[in-house]
Protein backbone atom coordinates (compact mmCIF):
# COMPACT_ATOMS: atom_id res chain seq x y z
CA UNK A 1 0.00 0.00 0.00
CA UNK A 2 1.07 3.42 -0.64
CA UNK A 3 0.14 6.44 0.85
CA UNK A 4 -1.30 9.49 0.24
CA UNK A 5 1.09 12.13 -1.26
CA UNK A 6 -0.66 15.14 0.33
CA UNK A 7 -0.30 13.31 3.70
CA UNK A 8 2.84 11.89 3.14
CA UNK A 9 4.36 15.27 2.56
CA UNK A 10 2.85 16.92 5.69
CA UNK A 11 4.34 14.04 7.65
CA UNK A 12 7.50 15.07 6.11
CA UNK A 13 7.43 18.73 7.13
CA UNK A 14 7.54 17.78 10.74
CA UNK A 15 3.48 17.17 11.61
CA UNK A 16 2.69 13.67 12.87
CA UNK A 17 -0.71 13.09 11.27
CA UNK A 18 -3.43 11.55 14.20
CA UNK A 19 -6.76 10.32 13.58
CA UNK A 20 -9.27 12.32 16.33
CA UNK A 21 -11.12 9.12 16.68
CA UNK A 22 -11.62 5.65 17.42
CA UNK A 23 -14.28 3.04 17.65
CA UNK A 24 -14.34 -1.03 18.26
CA UNK A 25 -15.60 -1.15 14.72
CA UNK A 26 -12.35 0.67 12.89
CA UNK A 27 -10.24 -1.36 14.99
CA UNK A 28 -12.09 -5.31 14.19
CA UNK A 29 -12.95 -3.70 10.38
CA UNK A 30 -8.68 -3.20 9.67
CA UNK A 31 -9.84 0.43 9.47
CA UNK A 32 -7.11 2.41 11.69
CA UNK A 33 -4.42 -0.25 10.11
CA UNK A 34 -5.76 0.81 6.61
CA UNK A 35 -5.18 4.91 7.59
CA UNK A 36 -1.79 4.19 8.92
CA UNK A 37 -1.15 2.34 5.91
CA UNK A 38 -2.27 4.72 3.18
CA UNK A 39 -3.20 7.95 5.36
CA UNK A 40 0.20 8.63 7.39
CA UNK A 41 -1.64 8.08 10.58
CA UNK A 42 0.55 7.73 13.48
CA UNK A 43 -1.53 8.21 16.36
CA UNK A 44 -4.99 8.43 17.65
CA UNK A 45 -6.85 10.60 20.21
CA UNK A 46 -10.07 9.82 22.46
CA UNK A 47 -12.27 11.78 24.26
CA UNK A 48 -15.68 11.30 25.85
CA UNK A 49 -17.52 12.79 22.76
CA UNK A 50 -15.35 10.49 20.93
CA UNK A 51 -16.59 7.17 23.01
CA UNK A 52 -20.40 8.21 22.91
CA UNK A 53 -20.84 8.77 19.61
CA UNK A 54 -18.88 4.82 18.96
CA UNK A 55 -20.50 3.00 22.02
CA UNK A 56 -24.33 4.96 21.03
CA UNK A 57 -23.88 3.25 16.86
CA UNK A 58 -23.89 -0.15 15.73
CA UNK A 59 -23.83 -3.01 18.27
CA UNK A 60 -20.35 -3.87 17.78
CA UNK A 61 -20.19 -3.43 21.85
CA UNK A 62 -23.26 -5.27 22.84
CA UNK A 63 -21.37 -8.94 23.48
CA UNK A 64 -19.21 -7.25 26.28
CA UNK A 65 -21.65 -5.20 27.08
CA UNK A 66 -23.97 -8.12 28.34
CA UNK A 67 -21.58 -10.19 29.50
CA UNK A 68 -20.34 -7.28 32.18
CA UNK A 69 -24.16 -6.76 32.87
CA UNK A 70 -24.09 -10.95 33.51
CA UNK A 71 -21.07 -9.83 36.03
CA UNK A 72 -22.94 -7.12 37.89
CA UNK A 73 -20.58 -4.20 36.59
CA UNK A 74 -22.16 -0.67 37.06
CA UNK A 75 -22.17 1.84 34.47
CA UNK A 76 -18.72 3.37 35.37
CA UNK A 77 -16.77 0.24 35.46
CA UNK A 78 -18.53 -0.87 32.27
CA UNK A 79 -17.49 2.56 30.62
CA UNK A 80 -13.69 1.88 31.84
CA UNK A 81 -13.35 -1.46 30.75
CA UNK A 82 -14.73 -0.42 27.87
CA UNK A 83 -12.88 2.11 26.56
CA UNK A 84 -10.00 1.02 28.09
CA UNK A 85 -9.61 -2.10 25.48
CA UNK A 86 -10.54 -0.24 22.94
CA UNK A 87 -7.58 2.17 23.51
CA UNK A 88 -5.28 -1.42 24.36
CA UNK A 89 -6.32 -2.57 21.28
CA UNK A 90 -5.77 0.68 19.40
CA UNK A 91 -1.79 0.98 20.84
CA UNK A 92 -1.34 -2.42 20.20
CA UNK A 93 -2.05 -1.88 15.94
CA UNK A 94 -0.02 1.46 16.72
CA UNK A 95 3.09 -0.57 18.56
CA UNK A 96 4.82 -0.69 15.34
CA UNK A 97 4.88 2.77 14.84
CA UNK A 98 5.99 3.78 18.27
CA UNK A 99 8.91 1.53 18.05
CA UNK A 100 9.89 2.33 14.33
CA UNK A 101 9.23 6.56 15.95
CA UNK A 102 11.52 5.65 18.92
CA UNK A 103 8.68 6.01 20.81
CA UNK A 104 7.51 9.55 19.56
CA UNK A 105 4.76 8.37 17.61
CA UNK A 106 2.39 5.36 17.42
CA UNK A 107 0.50 6.79 20.49
CA UNK A 108 -3.39 6.47 22.06
CA UNK A 109 -4.87 9.00 23.89
CA UNK A 110 -6.92 8.51 26.84
CA UNK A 111 -9.12 11.28 28.84
CA UNK A 112 -9.71 11.52 32.71
CA UNK A 113 -13.31 11.61 33.18
CA UNK A 114 -14.25 15.11 32.60
CA UNK A 115 -16.34 15.74 36.23
CA UNK A 116 -12.77 15.83 37.41
CA UNK A 117 -11.72 18.65 35.68
CA UNK A 118 -11.51 20.62 38.65
CA UNK A 119 -10.47 18.13 41.57
CA UNK A 120 -6.42 18.03 41.23
CA UNK A 121 -6.61 15.09 43.44
CA UNK A 122 -9.12 12.64 41.63
CA UNK A 123 -7.37 13.27 38.35
CA UNK A 124 -4.14 12.59 39.73
CA UNK A 125 -5.68 9.17 40.91
CA UNK A 126 -7.20 8.08 37.77
CA UNK A 127 -4.47 8.63 35.46
CA UNK A 128 -2.67 6.72 37.21
CA UNK A 129 -5.34 4.21 37.25
CA UNK A 130 -5.82 4.74 33.13
CA UNK A 131 -2.08 4.46 33.11
CA UNK A 132 -2.35 0.76 35.02
CA UNK A 133 -5.58 -0.49 33.63
CA UNK A 134 -4.31 -0.18 29.97
CA UNK A 135 -0.67 -1.11 30.82
CA UNK A 136 0.98 -0.02 27.12
CA UNK A 137 4.09 2.19 26.84
CA UNK A 138 2.60 3.88 24.12
CA UNK A 139 -0.22 5.34 25.97
CA UNK A 140 -1.31 8.93 26.77
CA UNK A 141 -3.49 10.01 29.62
CA UNK A 142 -5.31 13.03 28.53
CA UNK A 143 -5.74 15.94 31.58
CA UNK A 144 -7.24 19.39 31.02
CA UNK A 145 -5.04 22.14 31.20
CA UNK A 146 -7.47 23.92 33.86
CA UNK A 147 -6.23 25.49 36.94
CA UNK A 148 -6.95 22.13 39.09
CA UNK A 149 -5.86 20.38 36.54
CA UNK A 150 -2.15 22.35 36.24
CA UNK A 151 -0.95 20.38 39.08
CA UNK A 152 -2.01 16.88 38.47
CA UNK A 153 -0.27 17.10 35.20
CA UNK A 154 3.20 18.13 36.92
CA UNK A 155 2.30 15.28 39.65
CA UNK A 156 1.17 12.47 37.00
CA UNK A 157 4.42 13.19 34.72
CA UNK A 158 6.36 13.06 38.14
CA UNK A 159 5.60 9.09 38.63
CA UNK A 160 6.93 8.35 34.38
CA UNK A 161 3.43 8.66 33.13
CA UNK A 162 3.23 10.27 29.36
CA UNK A 163 0.80 12.88 29.62
CA UNK A 164 -1.67 14.76 26.65
CA UNK A 165 -2.80 18.10 27.90
CA UNK A 166 -5.69 18.99 26.45
CA UNK A 167 -8.22 21.77 26.10
CA UNK A 168 -5.72 24.67 25.57
CA UNK A 169 -7.05 27.70 24.58
CA UNK A 170 -4.53 30.59 25.46
CA UNK A 171 -0.83 31.16 25.13
CA UNK A 172 -0.36 32.12 28.57
CA UNK A 173 -2.53 29.03 29.79
CA UNK A 174 0.46 27.03 26.99
CA UNK A 175 3.18 28.90 29.23
CA UNK A 176 1.19 27.47 32.76
CA UNK A 177 1.22 23.93 31.03
CA UNK A 178 4.80 24.08 29.66
CA UNK A 179 5.58 25.07 33.39
CA UNK A 180 3.86 22.23 34.85
CA UNK A 181 5.39 19.68 32.64
CA UNK A 182 9.05 20.77 32.85
CA UNK A 183 8.55 20.65 36.90
CA UNK A 184 6.93 17.47 36.60
CA UNK A 185 10.28 16.26 33.99
CA UNK A 186 12.19 17.82 37.23
CA UNK A 187 10.52 15.87 40.06
CA UNK A 188 10.55 12.52 37.89
CA UNK A 189 14.36 13.06 37.26
CA UNK A 190 14.76 13.24 41.31
CA UNK A 191 12.85 9.80 41.59
CA UNK A 192 15.02 8.36 39.36
CA UNK A 193 12.47 8.15 36.13
CA UNK A 194 14.46 7.58 32.53
CA UNK A 195 12.91 10.63 31.31
CA UNK A 196 13.41 9.61 28.02
CA UNK A 197 10.33 7.67 28.14
CA UNK A 198 8.44 10.31 29.16
CA UNK A 199 6.64 12.46 26.31
CA UNK A 200 4.08 14.89 26.34
CA UNK A 201 1.89 16.93 23.94
CA UNK A 202 0.13 20.08 24.48
CA UNK A 203 -2.80 20.26 22.52
CA UNK A 204 -3.87 23.29 21.73
CA UNK A 205 -7.08 23.99 20.33
CA UNK A 206 -7.77 25.86 17.03
CA UNK A 207 -11.30 26.23 15.39
CA UNK A 208 -13.13 27.18 18.21
CA UNK A 209 -11.34 30.24 18.91
CA UNK A 210 -12.56 31.49 15.67
CA UNK A 211 -15.86 30.19 15.90
CA UNK A 212 -16.04 32.65 19.39
CA UNK A 213 -13.82 35.30 18.07
CA UNK A 214 -16.34 35.14 14.57
CA UNK A 215 -19.36 35.36 16.68
CA UNK A 216 -18.05 38.21 18.25
CA UNK A 217 -16.97 40.01 15.38
CA UNK A 218 -20.18 39.60 13.12
CA UNK A 219 -22.05 41.09 16.27
CA UNK A 220 -19.42 44.23 15.55
CA UNK A 221 -20.64 43.96 12.13
CA UNK A 222 -18.13 47.24 11.00
CA UNK A 223 -16.36 46.44 8.07
CA UNK A 224 -13.16 45.85 10.04
CA UNK A 225 -14.66 43.71 12.33
CA UNK A 226 -15.86 41.45 9.76
CA UNK A 227 -12.33 41.38 7.69
CA UNK A 228 -10.75 39.87 10.83
CA UNK A 229 -12.91 36.93 10.43
CA UNK A 230 -11.06 33.22 10.52
CA UNK A 231 -8.04 34.64 11.26
CA UNK A 232 -7.79 34.36 15.30
CA UNK A 233 -7.42 30.80 15.41
CA UNK A 234 -3.97 30.40 13.34
CA UNK A 235 -2.93 33.25 14.79
CA UNK A 236 -3.54 31.82 18.32
CA UNK A 237 -1.75 28.80 17.03
CA UNK A 238 1.36 30.08 15.77
CA UNK A 239 1.68 32.43 18.93
CA UNK A 240 1.67 29.23 20.93
CA UNK A 241 4.16 27.82 18.77
CA UNK A 242 6.42 30.35 19.11
CA UNK A 243 6.33 29.86 23.10
CA UNK A 244 7.13 26.37 22.34
CA UNK A 245 10.23 27.70 20.52
CA UNK A 246 11.50 29.96 23.20
CA UNK A 247 10.77 27.50 26.14
CA UNK A 248 12.29 24.00 24.45
CA UNK A 249 14.44 24.99 21.69
CA UNK A 250 15.94 28.18 24.00
CA UNK A 251 15.11 27.90 27.37
CA UNK A 252 18.11 26.88 29.99
CA UNK A 253 15.57 25.06 32.25
CA UNK A 254 14.65 22.71 29.62
CA UNK A 255 18.30 22.21 28.36
CA UNK A 256 19.05 21.16 31.27
CA UNK A 257 16.52 18.42 31.23
CA UNK A 258 17.21 17.69 27.58
CA UNK A 259 20.73 17.07 28.72
CA UNK A 260 19.12 14.13 30.93
CA UNK A 261 17.28 12.93 27.97
CA UNK A 262 13.66 14.61 28.68
CA UNK A 263 11.69 15.30 24.93
CA UNK A 264 10.18 18.10 24.43
CA UNK A 265 6.59 18.53 24.79
CA UNK A 266 4.98 19.01 21.17
CA UNK A 267 2.60 21.31 20.00
CA UNK A 268 -0.38 19.18 19.21
CA UNK A 269 -3.39 21.16 16.94
CA UNK A 270 -6.46 20.01 17.69
CA UNK A 271 -9.82 20.70 17.19
CA UNK A 272 -9.01 21.08 13.66
CA UNK A 273 -11.90 20.26 11.85
CA UNK A 274 -13.45 23.49 10.16
CA UNK A 275 -16.82 24.41 11.02
CA UNK A 276 -17.11 27.46 8.88
CA UNK A 277 -18.15 26.32 5.21
CA UNK A 278 -16.69 29.59 3.90
CA UNK A 279 -13.33 28.84 4.63
CA UNK A 280 -11.17 25.96 3.18
CA UNK A 281 -11.52 22.86 5.01
CA UNK A 282 -7.76 22.31 4.94
CA UNK A 283 -7.23 25.73 6.64
CA UNK A 284 -6.45 24.40 10.61
CA UNK A 285 -3.92 21.98 8.51
CA UNK A 286 -2.08 24.00 5.97
CA UNK A 287 -2.24 26.92 7.82
CA UNK A 288 0.02 25.41 11.02
CA UNK A 289 2.81 23.10 9.61
CA UNK A 290 5.89 23.62 11.50
CA UNK A 291 8.32 21.07 12.45
CA UNK A 292 7.56 18.94 15.80
CA UNK A 293 4.38 19.04 15.50
CA UNK A 294 1.08 16.84 15.72
CA UNK A 295 -2.10 17.56 13.79
CA UNK A 296 -5.22 15.85 15.61
CA UNK A 297 -7.60 15.79 12.57
CA UNK A 298 -11.52 13.92 12.11
CA UNK A 299 -11.41 11.27 9.33
CA UNK A 300 -13.52 13.93 7.22
CA UNK A 301 -10.55 16.50 7.69
CA UNK A 302 -7.60 13.66 6.54
CA UNK A 303 -9.40 13.01 3.14
CA UNK A 304 -9.99 16.64 2.79
CA UNK A 305 -6.01 16.85 3.21
CA UNK A 306 -5.53 13.72 1.23
CA UNK A 307 -7.67 15.15 -1.65
CA UNK A 308 -6.84 18.61 -2.23
CA UNK A 309 -4.61 19.61 0.87
CA UNK A 310 -1.46 22.09 -0.70
CA UNK A 311 1.55 21.80 1.51
CA UNK A 312 3.87 23.90 1.25
CA UNK A 313 6.65 23.50 3.59
CA UNK A 314 6.94 25.18 7.10
CA UNK A 315 3.70 27.97 7.69
CA UNK A 316 4.58 28.97 11.45
CA UNK A 317 7.98 29.53 12.19
CA UNK A 318 8.43 33.38 11.91
CA UNK A 319 5.42 34.36 11.74
CA UNK A 320 4.90 35.50 15.33
CA UNK A 321 4.56 39.26 14.84
CA UNK A 322 2.70 39.28 12.33
CA UNK A 323 0.26 36.96 14.35
CA UNK A 324 0.17 39.44 17.81
CA UNK A 325 -0.74 41.98 15.09
CA UNK A 326 -3.91 39.85 14.46
CA UNK A 327 -4.35 39.75 18.06
CA UNK A 328 -3.97 43.68 18.25
CA UNK A 329 -6.76 44.57 15.76
CA UNK A 330 -8.89 42.23 17.35
CA UNK A 331 -8.33 44.04 20.93
CA UNK A 332 -8.78 47.51 19.08
CA UNK A 333 -11.84 46.42 17.91
CA UNK A 334 -13.27 46.13 21.08
CA UNK A 335 -12.44 41.56 20.99
CA UNK A 336 -12.14 40.90 24.69
CA UNK A 337 -9.80 37.83 24.12
CA UNK A 338 -9.77 36.66 28.00
CA UNK A 339 -12.65 36.43 28.02
CA UNK A 340 -13.12 34.80 24.77
CA UNK A 341 -10.48 32.12 26.07
CA UNK A 342 -12.40 31.57 29.57
CA UNK A 343 -15.19 31.33 27.66
CA UNK A 344 -13.95 28.55 25.84
CA UNK A 345 -12.54 26.79 28.28
CA UNK A 346 -16.00 26.43 29.98
CA UNK A 347 -17.25 25.22 27.13
CA UNK A 348 -14.74 22.92 26.53
CA UNK A 349 -15.24 21.37 30.53
CA UNK A 350 -18.85 21.35 29.32
CA UNK A 351 -19.01 19.36 26.62
CA UNK A 352 -16.84 16.64 27.75
CA UNK A 353 -18.94 16.24 30.68
CA UNK A 354 -22.36 16.60 29.01
CA UNK A 355 -20.92 13.71 26.64
CA UNK A 356 -20.15 11.30 29.39
CA UNK A 357 -23.56 12.45 31.14
CA UNK A 358 -25.07 10.82 27.50
CA UNK A 359 -22.05 8.01 27.45
CA UNK A 360 -23.12 6.86 31.35
CA UNK A 361 -26.98 7.29 30.05
CA UNK A 362 -26.42 4.99 26.82
CA UNK A 363 -24.54 2.56 28.34
CA UNK A 364 -27.08 2.57 31.86
CA UNK A 365 -29.40 1.77 28.87
CA UNK A 366 -27.51 -1.10 27.78
CA UNK A 367 -26.77 -2.94 30.59
CA UNK A 368 -30.48 -2.69 31.46
CA UNK A 369 -31.34 -4.17 28.24
CA UNK A 370 -28.94 -6.46 28.96
CA UNK A 371 -30.37 -7.74 31.95
CA UNK A 372 -33.69 -8.57 30.69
Amino acid sequence: MTQNENLAALSAAGVSVWLDDLSRERLQTGNLQELIDTRSVVGVTTNPSIFQAALSKGNAYDGQVKELAERGADVDATIRTVTTDDVRNACDVLAKVHEQSGGVDGRVSIEVDPRLAHDTDKTILQAIELWKIVDRPNLLIKIPATEAGLPAITAVIAEGISVNVTLIFSVERHRAVMDAYLAGLEKAKEAGHDLSKIHSVASFFVSRVDTEVDKRLEKIGSDEALALRGKAGVANARLAYGAYEEVFLGGDRFSALGADGARVQRPLWASTGVKNPDYSDTLYVTELVAPNTVNTMPEKTIDAVADHGVVTGDTVTGRAAESQEVFDKLSAIGIDLTDVFLVLENEGVDKFEKSWQELMEATQGQLDAAKK
